[in-house]
Order: structure tokens, then sequence, then C-alpha cells
């Protein structure tokens, strides 16, 4: 076994948590002292591990999307600290939970089922020890009170029996799932699965957009961070809350990974054209599209996402037409000069800030996402004028929705050439494939701090004789 143990968790957030750990540490550790609580009060601690339980079991169970139901499973807790760490404790057991598990069934006689309460609340209590940095026997306890009868002594005695285990660890780095991990290396080859790995181990830094690229020196400095290339700034570890950043309330710039801004990038100047952004919540792409100058049309399923596209929008005093439509449906009034298709997928590229995508994403919802987007896609390109721009994006790792779509797209649409891109356009690191598409891998940015996955598609319309 790799009893290499795993770095701390980085920048301020990670640290206020892992305080605030201590402090529930100390916390319990002092509870001798007190008067013995009333038989209704609840152990220091409990709401919080409650609710990760919850959320664990929504993803791991029902398939369910963490981000889709963490808002519903918190709203009891009211500080911001105690939401923070339901999140840092489900992720870390997310991250780690294959490596959790093999720590588990080294110490039971059988295996436990992998649904069973049981075996997720040792990997919480061994994540809230190992990963989370958590006194042992706090570890233990804060989990204790959500099992009952023969559940808690399993759980105790296997907690027990790993804690007086000499050199129990996790590895350097997360194992990834076996059918991700299969799906991955097939593609992509072992190295990006030991980048994806790396990735996994560590938060991702926060990258921001910048309102106006001309002022790339003056935030660099200002916000002590690194740019990757005009109009990009990635934040320091332990930066402050983003609200409080300045340039934040001024509409300065938002935030948004580096890979998903590259969509909008290659589109340039709008010089007051016309654009559909379809599929445009939360607006990170919108925003872009209108600081470069285009007349944006946002179109989105989600009317609750596209509020939050509305708040964004004033927020950086931008302006775009937002239409509440599912493109099934949706047809504009009149063909566009370009659009812009950042079309549903898996999101198996966003495993580093949302790893749960590990766990929900199989071969099946692959198949069925890459239909949807050959249709959407289909629909889409008969939207373009001649001579238009059409940009598909996905926010995947698998080829089945990137490449293979792009290909199927052609074999059906000679009226469509793929532009190939320049690489003096992109950030170092990235190139254009030979066919002139965007793949980007874990690998790609991964010393400079990693990238989400992505792939980016950009075509011209012709007409069909000229095409030909």
């Amino acid at each position: 076994m790799n009893t290499t143990r795993p770095s701390r968790p980085k920048g301020k957030d990670s640290r206020n948590e892992a305080r605030s750990f201590k402090k529930e540490g100390r916390a319990s550790a002092s509870s001798a002292k007190r008067p013995p609580q009333r038989k209704n009060a609840q152990p220091i601690g409990l709401p919080v591990r409650k609710a990760a339980l919850q959320l664990l079991e929504a993803v791991l169970r029902q398939g369910l999307p963490l981000e889709q139901v963490i808002g519903r499973i918190t709203q009891g807790l009211k500080q911001n600290a105690d939401r923070a760490l339901v999140h840092a404790l489900a992720a870390a057991v997310l991250r780690w939970c294959h490596d959790l598990d093999q720590l588990i069934d080294s110490a039971t006689a059988k295996p436990l089922a992998p649904d069973v309460k049981a075996r997720m609340v040792l990997r919480m209590a061994l994540a809230q020890k190992l990963v989370l940095k958590q006194p042992a026997h706090v570890a233990i306890a804060t989990v204790l009170p959500l099992v009952d009868g023969g559940p808690r002594r399993l759980v105790h005695g296997v907690y027990g029996s790993l804690d007086r285990r000499e050199g129990v660890a996790l590895p350097e780095y997360p194992t990834l799932p076996d059918e991700t991990a299969y799906r991955w290396e097939k593609a992509w080859g072992e190295p990006m699965l030991a980048a994806a790995s790396r990735a996994l181990a560590e938060q991702p830094p926060v990258d921001l957009t910048l309102k106006n690229p001309e002022e790339t020196a003056f935030w660099q400095e200002k916000l002590s961070g690194e740019s990757l290339f005009l109009g990009h700034i990635r934040l320091p570890e332990g930066h402050p809350p983003i609200a409080e950043l300045a340039g934040y309330q001024e509409g300065s710039w938002w935030v948004q990974d580096i890979s998903a801004s590259l969509a909008a990038r290659l589109l340039g100047k709008g010089e007051n054209r016309t654009i559909l952004d379809l599929c445009a919540a939360p607006g990170g792409k919108t925003m872009q599209l209108a600081s470069q100058g285009w007349q944006v049309t946002a179109v989105d399923i989600a009317a609750k996402r596209l509020t939050r596209l509305h708040d964004n929008l004033k927020r950086m005093g931008l302006s775009a037409e937002v239409v509440t439509a599912d493109l099934a449906d949706y047809t504009p009034k009149e063909a566009v000069d370009a659009i812009l298709l950042d079309a549903p997928c898996s999101a198996s590229g966003i495993f580093r800030r949302h790893p749960d995508v590990l766990y929900r994403v199989s071969s099946r919802i692959i198949i069925d996402m890459a239909e949807q987007q050959k249709k959407l896609l289909h629909r889409a390109s008969q939207w373009v004028k001649k001579g238009g721009k059409l940009v598909y994006a996905v926010c995947s790792l698998e080829p089945e929705e990137g490449e293979a779509v792009i290909r199927d797209f052609l074999a059906h649409h000679s009226d469509y050439r793929i532009d190939s891109l320049e690489k003096e356009t992109l950030p170092a690191g990235l190139s254009p494939s030979e066919e002139g598409w965007l793949r980007i891998l874990p690998e790609n940015l991964a010393e400079k701090g990693g990238n989400d996955g992505f792939f980016i598609a950009y075509f011209t319309r012709y007409d069909e004789k000229e095409a030909k």
C-alpha cells in the first residue's frame, strides 16, 4: 500500500474549513466538562453530518447532481460555515471514494454493500480524518449518531481497527472509478488518466474573464493573479471571497474557467452583428459575446438559471435579449450572423469542480447525450446566414460527444467547413488538432494549475456549390 500522505487542502476556503473542524474537535473533546445534554439535544456537528450523508446518498444512490440538491439539503443550516462544511465533506468522499472503500474493505470480514449506510458513514469518518485532517476521535464521534444498533457497533469497530493500524493513509492521488478510468484510458491513454487523478486531488484555481481585455495588466497586479493570455486572470491561492474582491461590484470581470471562455473568444469582435447563444445559462459566454460587441440573443430552457443570467448582465452593465425556450421548439425570427451552441452534455470535463459527475456519468448517458447533441447541432445549423459562423462546444471528455458528433455533422452538412484554429489565438499549452478542432485534456495546463476538459469546433457556412 502506498502510505504517502495526501497534501493538505489549499486555499483560504479550505483553511477556514480546517479551522472549523478543529473548533468542532475542541468542542467535542471538552464536552465531558459540560452538563449532560438534554435527550432531545443534537450532538455538536450532527446537522452538518446529516446533511452531508443526505447529499452523498442523493449522488451515489439516486444519481442526482450535487449542485442540484445541495441547496435544498442545506437550507436548514443557518451558518455559511456549516453549509461549506457539508460541501467540503461530501466532496472529500467523492474525490477519494474508491480509496476510502479499499481501506474499509481491508478491515471487514465480508465487503459491505456499496450503498449500505454503514459504508457511507465510514467513508465520511475516514474522509474527515485522512482528507480534512480532523482529530481521529472527533471524526468518528461526529458520525456515530447517524447509525443505531448493530450498524453503530460495526462502524465503530471498523473505524477503530483502521485507526489502530500503523501506516494507514490514502494514496498520493485519488483512484478514478473503474468505468471512468476504462473509458478515458481507451480514448486518451494512460498519461491522461494520471493527469486526471492529479487534478482530482486538489481544489481547482479560480479563473476570471475580464470585461475589457485591455485591462489585463491592471487587474493582474490589482488581484495579485496570473494571466495565461489577454483577458484572463487566475487568482492566487487563499484569495478573499469572490464578492469581496476589487472589481466584482463594479462589473469588471466574472468567474469562468479558462477552457469555458475559449468558445466565445474565438468569435472575436461582434461589430454589432447578431448571434444566438444557445443553452446559454448561467451566462458566462453571453457576457463575453456582449462585451465583444455582439447583439446577443441568449436562449435556455431553464427559467431559474436565466434569472442568474439577468442578474449577472445587470452587474456587468451589459445587455442581451434573454429567451426562455426549449430548442426543440424554438425558431429565431431570422437567420443570424453566428451561433454558439454550448450543448447539453455529460459534463465529465468539470470533474475537478464537481466530482459527483464521476459517479453519475455512464456509457448509456453518453450515448443518449450524443444523440441529443447531433439533433441540436443540425437544428442550429439551419439558422446561420451564408458566410456566418457556428461554434459547437461541450464540457465533456468523451469523444462520442465531441469528435464523433462533428464527424457526423460534416458527413451530413456539405455547406459547412471546419475553420482551422490558429495556435496564436490560444493560451500557451493548447493547440488545435490536425482536423482543426480543439480538444482540451486535464494535462494541457497542469503546470499552471490545470483546466476543465472541453471540446470546441468552429465552422463557416458556405453556399453548397462554393463549399464543394
